[in-house]
């Protein structure tokens, strides 16, 4: 690797125009660098805080104060005046801390945010009468674009890499558990239908008790009433579930209104007899309970439509 390293850096140097000029111009403002380093540590930290970005990464002060140690040593690099092998392996060393402390690459580009901001007004403020001053600002933009290269560069092909890895996995995961659920979708609608036969056979037999003197008239209204509005529930949420297999939400406020209606069937006809007083109230308890979790659910798709 170390073979092929001058020829990569040539190339890299060359694709910036980064010459000797530029790193004479960076090497006589090392001094300068140097008594501002935690001047430069500060505000940068200052910076990161500010964007709410910095809390996830430092849990332990142990942490912070790696970090802050290698952004001290990367900020003097940056006027170091010599770009060979060595410069190039320690920005690699840098590089591969980050990945151990699991900063992501957003993070690295808020720091070639603030720091070409700092140095200019740095150098501005320092060599603000120099003939040289464009030359010096272009040999620092040089440098930070150099470094912005390989130190972002490589981050986001490692990352990408990461990425599309757990990509292909999760949509492999996700195509298996999509197959399942459609299976069970048409299950459930089976099922559905088969409620709903039922309660068609349910409906006329009430309706059978009704007309043939079987039970009372008032009993007998009652429970045909019940049984339609248990049939006309299970018709709401076959029509729901067919949305939902079109591609539509969850059909679980129609089961709830299901649910309900079957419930409200049994109250009709417990309610016929007085001495079961409490099965009503109970009854009639979980028909209350029930209605305040359909109207949430109805409540969360209405405002995730809106």
């Amino acid at each position: 690797m170390k073979s092929t390293m001058p020829k990569t850096l040539n190339l890299l140097k060359a694709q910036y125009a980064f010459t000797k000029s530029d790193e004479i111009f960076l090497a006589q403002m090392k001094p300068d660098s140097e008594a501002h380093v935690e001047k430069f540590s500060d505000g940068y930290y200052e910076f990161i805080w500010k964007l709410g970005q910095a809390p996830d990464f430092f849990e332990t002060d142990t942490a912070l104060m790696k970090h802050r140690d290698l952004i001290r040593q990367w900020f003097t690099g940056l006027f170091a005046g010599s770009y060979e092998t060595d410069y190039f392996l320690q920005l690699g060393k840098i590089k591969e801390a980050h990945a151990k402390l699991e900063i992501p690459t957003h993070h690295m580009m808020a720091l070639f945010h603030f720091t070409p901001i700092f140095a200019m007004t740095l150098i501005q403020k320092l060599y603000g009468e120099d003939k040289f001053l464009p030359e010096r600002i272009k040999a620092l933009e040089k440098i930070l674009a150099i470094n912005l290269d390989i130190l972002t560069g490589s981050s986001r092909e490692t990352e990408t890499k990461h990425a599309s890895s757990i990509t292909k996995l999760e949509n492999k995961l996700l195509k298996y558990l999509k197959t399942i659920g459609s299976y069970f979708n048409y299950l459930l609608m089976g099922a559905l239908v088969m409620v709903a036969t039922f309660s068609i056979g349910l409906f006329g037999y009430d309706v059978y008790l009704l007309f043939s003197g079987a039970s009372s008239i008032e009993r007998g209204i009652l429970t045909t009433l019940g049984s339609l509005l248990i049939l006309w529930s299970a018709i709401e949420l076959i029509n729901e579930e067919i949305k939902h297999l079109r591609g539509g939400s969850s059909a679980l406020a129609a089961f709830l209104t299901l649910v309900i209606a079957a419930l409200i069937r049994k109250i009709l006809i417990v309610s016929l007899s007085p001495e079961k007083a409490k099965e009503i109230l109970m009854y009639g308890l979980l028909v209350l309970f029930l209605s305040i979790s359909y109207w949430l659910i109805s409540l969360t798709t209405k405002s995730r439509n809106n």
